[in-house]
């Protein structure tokens, strides 16, 4: 018989492959398990990109089972070459430290933590990793890798012929010895994983195998990409952040306001737990009744994310802005010192929507700003100090302006 948590996460449309799905399922069904999901330091918050396997973690602790959430103090060390055309560039001690605090307080957001049986735990693969020597790990694993099977990796062959590094090519290695570390430690039997590290991972049990003569699994989910097919994360420059110092709760309620219409059912199983059969129904809407299921599918995945409180106030400010009523205090606001005219170059600026005047005279002459709901195409418009001033750019982003 499908184990609950396995036809949940079938059904939801998270799974995109697995090791051995009848091993996995029976694993499952004898009793909890405990499985693990890693992420580099890379940037101080997770973001919608790197959702999907954490909301399937969320999935089995909710079935019982124990999450162990790993921040790559090691690994972040050396760059992930899976995905990537270029090297990572490297960070420092300081920047590491601030990304991996970072990273505790997003996974917090979306799982519990304790010290009962399924409560989740956080781990640092730098803890065990500081331990070896160069000769150390090689004396250890050095036999357990060929460099045929590591040359056979995806994440490998793209990178040949543009310069992977030494550094790079062991990134796997580090990878299966966490899996191993963890499968001893934890009884750790079961990695999830985005489709892009799925190399990686199977390298985790073929080392698990080989030492202790065990067998673990790899679940992996497929990736979500924006309305252009491009992947979602930081290093594509479209990154939807999870932590609320890096982009408000407003305006993460807004990405899922604005759901492409054929993404809403998928964004609905996968980023709420709104039962499958109210998802069933949901998705028959069209027209107008469809704006009202992208509220509901922001409002759960913000709930998620930020608490019933932030959702509320998200809404409401949406709703404020858009018409309905609402406080409008709750959308993005910025203050800025104004006592006179400015120029809407050097005030687009100011009120940090622009980093360069380029690039804000740029959008105004392309139609891309509206001040108080009305288009300004003309670089040399003067704005007015207000009390509040409502500034749109492009369709989605809003930012109320208050001048002192």
């Amino acid at each position: 018989m499908q184990n609950e948590l396995l036809h949940e996460l079938e059904q939801r449309g998270f799974i995109n492959q697995t090791s051995n799905m009848d091993g996995l399922n029976e694993a499952l069904n004898n009793r909890p398990i405990c499985a693990y999901l890693g992420s580099d330091p890379t940037a101080d918050s997770l973001h919608v990109g790197h959702l999907v396997p954490v909301m399937m973690m969320r999935w089995l602790q909710k079935y019982g089972h124990k999450p162990v959430m790993l921040v790559g103090g090691a690994t972040g060390r050396i760059g992930d070459p899976s995905g990537r055309d270029t090297g990572r560039p490297m960070m420092t001690e300081k920047v590491l430290a601030k990304n991996i605090a970072g990273l505790k307080k997003s996974y917090s957001k979306f799982l519990k933590f304790g010290k009962g049986k399924s409560d989740a735990v956080i781990v640092d693969n730098y803890d065990w990793m500081k331990d070896y020597s160069h000769l150390d790990f090689l004396a250890q694993f050095g036999t357990d890798f060929t460099v045929p099977r590591m040359l056979s990796m995806e994440s490998v062959k793209r990178r040949l012929d543009n310069g992977m590094t030494f550094l790079e090519f062991n990134y796997m290695t580090f990878q299966a010895v966490d899996f191993l570390t963890l499968y001893k430690k934890y009884g750790c039997i079961l990695q999830l994983c985005g489709a892009d590290q799925w190399g990686n991972a199977i390298m985790g049990i073929e080392l698990i195998r080989k030492k202790l003569g065990k067998e673990a699994f790899v679940l992996s989910t497929a990736l979500i990409t924006d309305a252009n097919g491009n992947k979602i994360g930081k290093s594509a420059g479209n990154a939807v952040w999870v932590n609320e110092d890096k982009l408000s709760p407003y305006d993460y309620y807004q990405y899922f306001r604005n759901t492409p219409d054929d993404l809403v059912e998928k964004f609905l199983k996968i980023f709420t737990e709104i039962p499958l059969k109210e998802i069933a129904e949901l998705s028959k809407k069209r027209g107008a009744e469809l704006n009202d299921v992208k509220k509901r599918l922001a409002f759960a995945a913000t709930e998620i994310a930020h608490g019933t409180d932030a959702a509320i106030a998200a809404e409401s400010a949406a709703a404020a802005l858009f018409g309905s009523g609402g406080d409008m205090s709750n959308m993005p606001t910025v203050e800025i010192k104004m006592k006179s005219p400015m120029g809407i170059v050097d005030f687009l600026c100011a009120s940090g929507l622009f980093t360069s005047k380029s690039e804000a005279r740029r959008n105004v002459e392309q139609g891309g700003i509206q001040i108080d709901g009305i288009k300004v195409t003309d670089p040399k418009t003067m704005i007015a100090p207000s009390d509040e001033i409502m500034v749109q750019k492009g369709k989605k982003v809003f930012l109320r302006v208050i001048c002192k």
